[in-house]
C-alpha cells in the first residue's frame, strides 16, 4: 500500500495524518499538543522548536502505530496556522519565538498606519485585507525592530522569514527550499492579489527585504523532497501546501465556485470560494487566496473570528469549571429554562474582534448575570456566544454576495458538540451540515498533495465528500434566538463601538 502524509500544524498542536494513496480514505491519525506561550498581555507566542519537535513524534507515532513504513509514503502535504510568523537562519536555527496569529503587539503600529490618508483602502485593494495585527507584515517589522537575534541575522545575510509552513518546508528538505504557496503568502499583508507576487510597495512600508521571503508558488506541485530527516527517508515529495482554512475548504470538497465552510477550530472561519473573481468586501470580510493552481489563482471571501475553542479552552483552564473540553455541552445541557439565559451574553473576544467589525483593542466579556447565575449558564452563554459570533461572519457574506445561505458545510473539532451546531442552525437559520470526516483541514492537505504528485485531477476529487449528520432550526427556538441576536447586537455596540 502506499500512502498521503499529511501534517496539520495548528495553534495548539500538530496532527500527523495517513490517507491511502488509492482510495483516499483515512487510515489514522496522532495529534500532539505544545505548549502556548504568553509573555505579556496580549501577547501569544510559540516555541518553533516545539512545533518541530511536535512534526517529528507525530509522524513517528502515526507509522508505529499503523505499520507503516516511510518508504510507503508517496507524498507529503503540509497545513498549517497561517498569519503565525517564524524568524529563522540559513541553518534552520530558530532566532526567535514565532509571533502567533492572535498577538496583538502591534496593535499601535497598525492603528499609526490606519490613521494615514489613503492607506487603508490602497492596502485592502492591493491584498484583500484591513490593517490589523493579526497578518504578518507588521509582525515582521516588530521582530526585525525588536529582536537583537533578527536584527543581527539581517545584518549578515542569515535571516529567514517566513509563515510555519515555510519553517516546516525548509527543515523537512534540510534546509534547502525557503518556498511558500499563494495561499499563506496571501495572509501576510505583503502579496499583491492580483500579481500573487511579494509586492515592493508593501515590502518598503513595513521595512522588510525580499530576500528575507520566500519564493511564493502553486499550491500543488512539488516544493521539494525530504531530506535528513530521522523519522522519514530521503526524497519523498511534499507535493501540497495550503494555508489551514483554504485546506479545510479544500477537504470539503470546494474547489470550484460558490463553495462554503466553517471551520470550528481555535478560532473560527467561514470562506467562500469565488473562483477567478476578486470580490471586496464592503461588509468587514477579508479577500484572498483558496489556492494557485498552473499559476492561476482561485480566490475566496472569509469571515475571520478569532475564538472559538479557544473559549472552551479558557473555561477549562483558566476558571476550571470542565476538566476537559467534550464536558462543556453536558455541563450546558443541565440548563433546563432557557428564561434563565435571556439576559446572559458572552463575548469571546479574548484577541480583539476580528470579521466583521475588526476592533483591536476589544477584550472578552460575561455580561447579564444574577446572584443565581451558575456554571451551566456560563458554559451554555460559551457556547452561544461562538454560534452568535460566527452568525455575523454569515451575516456580513450574505450582504456582501447577496446569497440567501441556506446550508453551511462545518469542519473541525467542536462539531462534535452536537448542541453547538443546533445552536448554529438555529441562530443563524441554517441547515448545518457535518461531514464524516471531520479532520477536513489534514484531508485537504492530502487531496492538495494528490494533485501536486499527479495522482488525480482536481474535479475527479468531488465525489469523495460524504455527509455525516445536519441539524435544521428548531421552531421551538425562534423567539428565544430572535430576541437573544438582538441583545446580542445592541449590547455589542453598546460595550465595544468607542474601545
Amino acid at each position: 500500500m502506499k500512502f498521503i502524509l499529511s501534517i496539520d500544524q495548528g495553534t495548539t498542536g500538530t496532527t500527523a495524518c495517513l490517507i491511502d494513496a488509492e482510495t483516499f480514505l483515512f487510515v489514522g491519525k496522532v495529534n500532539k499538543e505544545y505548549p502556548q506561550i504568553y509573555p505579556k498581555p496580549s501577547w501569544v507566542e510559540h516555541n518553533l522548536n516545539d512545533i518541530w519537535a511536535s512534526v517529528e513524534s507525530s509522524v513517528q507515532e502515526v507509522l508505529k502505530k499503523n505499520n507503516v513504513r516511510g518508504n510507503q509514503i508517496i507524498a507529503i502535504g503540509i497545513t498549517n496556522q497561517r498569519e503565525t510568523t517564524c524568524a529563522f537562519s540559513r541553518s534552520g536555527t530558530p532566532l526567535a519565538n514565532a509571533i502567533v496569529w492572535q498577538d496583538r503587539r502591534t496593535t499601535d503600529f497598525c492603528q499609526n498606519l490606519n490613521t494615514q490618508k489613503n492607506l487603508p483602502e490602497k492596502i485592502k485593494l492591493l491584498t484583500g485585507l484591513p490593517i490589523d495585527p493579526y497578518f504578518s507584515a507588521s509582525k515582521m517589522n516588530w521582530l526585525l525592530n525588536n529582536n537583537s537575534a533578527v536584527k543581527e541575522a539581517a545584518l549578515v545575510d542569515d535571516l529567514l522569514l517566513g509563515t510555519i509552513d515555510t519553517f516546516l518546508l525548509y527543515k523537512l528538505t534540510g534546509n534547502i527550499n525557503h518556498k511558500t504557496d499563494a495561499s499563506n503568502a496571501s495572509r501576510t499583508m505583503l502579496m499583491n492579489l492580483k500579481t500573487t507576487s511579494w509586492d515592493q510597495e508593501l515590502l518598503d512600508l513595513f521595512n522588510i527585504k525580499k530576500e528575507y521571503l520566500p519564493i511564493i508558488e502553486d499550491s500543488f506541485h512539488t516544493f521539494g523532497v525530504t531530506k535528513g530527516l530521522s523519522f522519514l527517508p530521503d526524497n519523498i515529495a511534499i507535493t501540497g501546501i495550503l494555508g489551514d482554512q483554504q485546506s479545510a475548504l479544500f477537504g470539503q470538497a470546494g474547489f470550484f465556485e460558490g463553495e462554503m465552510k466553517c471551520t470550528y477550530g481555535t478560532g473560527a472561519f467561514v470562506l467562500l470560494n469565488t473562483g477567478d473573481k476578486l470580490v471586496y468586501s464592503k461588509f468587514g470580510l477579508l479577500t484572498t487566496v483558496e489556492y494557485r493552481y498552473k499559476g492561476k489563482p482561485c480566490y475566496a471571501l472569509e469571515g475571520s473570528s478569532y475564538i472559538a475553542g479557544a473559549a472552551v479552552q479558557w473555561l477549562r483552564d483558566n476558571l476550571q469549571i470542565i476538566s476537559k473540553s467534550s464536558e462543556i455541552e453536558k455541563l450546558a445541557l443541565e440548563v433546563k429554562n432557557l428564561d434563565e439565559l435571556k439576559h446572559i451574553l458572552f463575548f469571546p473576544f479574548f484577541s480583539g474582534i476580528g470579521s466583521p467589525y475588526w476592533n483591536a483593542d476589544a477584550k472578552a466579556s460575561l455580561v447579564g448575570l444574577t446572584r443565581d447565575s451558575n456554571r451551566s449558564h456560563i458554559a451554555y452563554a460559551t457556547l452561544e456566544g461562538i454560534a452568535l459570533s460566527i452568525n455575523d461572519l454569515l451575516t456580513a457574506m450574505k450582504n456582501d454576495t447577496g446569497l440567501a445561505i441556506k446550508t453551511l458545510k462545518v469542519d473541525g473539532g467542536a462539531v462534535e458538540n452536537n448542541l453547538l451546531m443546533q445552536l448554529q442552525a438555529s441562530i443563524s437559520e441554517t441547515k448545518i451540515i457535518k461531514p464524516k470526516v471531520i479532520e477536513t483541514t489534514a484531508f485537504g492537505a492530502a487531496l492538495a498533495a494528490a494533485i501536486g504528485a499527479g495522482l488525480v485531477e482536481m474535479d475527479q476529487l468531488k465525489n469523495i465528500w460524504q455527509m455525516d449528520q445536519e441539524f435544521t432550526a428548531k421552531d421551538s427556538l425562534a423567539a428565544y434566538t430572535k430576541n437573544k441576536k438582538e441583545l446580542w447586537s445592541k449590547t455589542l455596540n453598546t460595550i465595544y463601538q468607542n474601545i
